[in-house]
């Protein structure tokens, strides 16, 4: 009886040691879900929006829509969007904001949206500076710059909010660190010691220094609105945010997102 119970707990030490291993070789697939194939705009009712190519500094062409804003005073958001699909699944978010004259730049990340390269931490970081990058060259002054995160997105806003490159940041449905959403998700695992790619963004929210609106749906399954609140919390004034109660993590715009978004560029931007 000893040895078959040693034995039984030989193979659950296996099996969990297998689990492990499975969850450091693949965490990347479990991030990242990206669509290779992208209509061109006009196909999800963006006509006005020209497909460019972006360079990064480690020599990928990515693909990203761009409109300019219709004044001179008029802001410009750039869009980081969530872990999967392409940029045309972002239409109805960018609508409302080109109906108001706002200048919108929807980037694809690497690996997305037939894009070369793999996404990482660390590469997304260097595409979302390469949209910086872009604003530069269109003479568009950081304070009419507004940081748009959705979901993994807000972890790269933030990121790029840190650094001074922002006048607004909004952030939609976002997360303290992906270690964190990953150990709530996997508590029998070590995931702290495993997670590659950490997208830290509350050690990052306390450089953001500019207005910062957080929208998050209180029955959020994927990253939980505790997450957004415990971020909210340690973030700098001014800011402002909205939990939604009936809202879950991909439908914030049928209680309202779009018009939250648009009163608070326009509050802060002095439009």
């Amino acid at each position: 009886m000893v040895r078959a119970a040693l034995k039984f707990l030989g193979t659950v030490a296996a099996i969990y040691l297998i689990m492990i291993a499975g969850l450091y070789f693949f965490q990347r697939s479990l991030i990242y879900h990206p669509s290779s194939g992208t209509p061109p705009p006009e196909r999800v009712g963006l006509p006005e929006m020209e497909q460019v190519r972006i360079k990064t500094e480690d020599g990928l062409s990515l693909l990203a829509w761009w409109r300019a804003p219709s004044g001179p005073r008029k802001p410009v958001i750039t869009l980081f969007h969530g872990n999967a699909g392409t940029i045309g699944y972002r239409g109805f978010k960018v609508r409302p904001l080109l109906n108001r004259g706002f200048g919108v730049l929807l980037l694809a990340y690497r690996g997305f949206s037939g894009n070369e390269g793999s996404p990482t931490e660390q590469g997304l970081f260097a595409d979302a500076r390469a949209t910086k990058k872009f604003l530069d060259e269109k003479k568009i002054s950081n304070d009419r710059r507004v940081l748009y995160g959705e979901s993994l997105g807000t972890g790269v806003a933030v990121y790029l909010a840190s650094l001074g490159h922002a006048g607004a940041v909004i952030l939609e449905a976002p997360y303290t660190s992906i270690t964190d959403v990953a150990a709530a998700r996997f508590p029998i695992f070590p995931v702290r010691s495993l997670v590659k790619d950490e997208f830290d963004s509350l050690s990052r929210i306390r450089s953001v220094r500019v207005p910062l609106l957080v929208i998050h749906g209180e029955r959020d399954n994927v990253v939980a609105a505790r997450f957004g609140k415990r971020l909210f919390a340690a973030a700098n004034e001014p800011k402002e945010a909205e939990f939604i109660r009936n809202a879950g993590h991909i439908n914030l715009y049928n209680f309202g997102a779009a018009n939250r978004v648009i009163n608070f560029i326009r509050k802060h931007l002095n439009l």
